[in-house]
């Protein structure tokens, strides 16, 4: 199954001028506000997220919110992506794979999950 998202680097940093760091806690835990340094990533995440929730074929809501979508960085600094228990287990979630990229104000992100 396959999830993309794109965004609008400049909306996710409007949220973030209105919000501050509550802006971020909307979609994202405390380890994954620790990874952001630059706007970019944080657009990245946002698509990254609701990228997974497509693959899912459910979108963002009561089966599966952001906070059920987990962002890392390898020691290679590449995105790694997990679920939650609860995702993994209802959607047999054997394996996730994320790319995210940035340029030119957009932030996209591709998901691909195995069964």
């Amino acid at each position: 199954m396959i999830g993309i998202d794109v965004v609008s680097i400049n909306r996710i940093e409007k949220m973030y001028e209105k919000f501050g760091k509550k802006a971020y806690h909307k979609y994202l835990n405390e380890n994954e506000i620790k990874l952001i340094k630059k706007i970019e990533t944080a657009a990245g995440f946002w698509a990254a997220k609701e990228a997974a929730s497509k693959a899912l074929g459910c979108g963002i809501g009561e089966e599966c919110a952001f906070h059920d979508i987990l962002l890392s960085k390898t020691p290679k600094n590449a995105p790694f992506i997990t679920f939650s228990k609860k995702v993994l287990e209802k959607f047999s979630i054997k394996k996730a794979h994320v790319s995210i990229s940035h340029d030119n104000g957009f932030a996209i992100a591709v998901v691909a999950l195995e069964k």
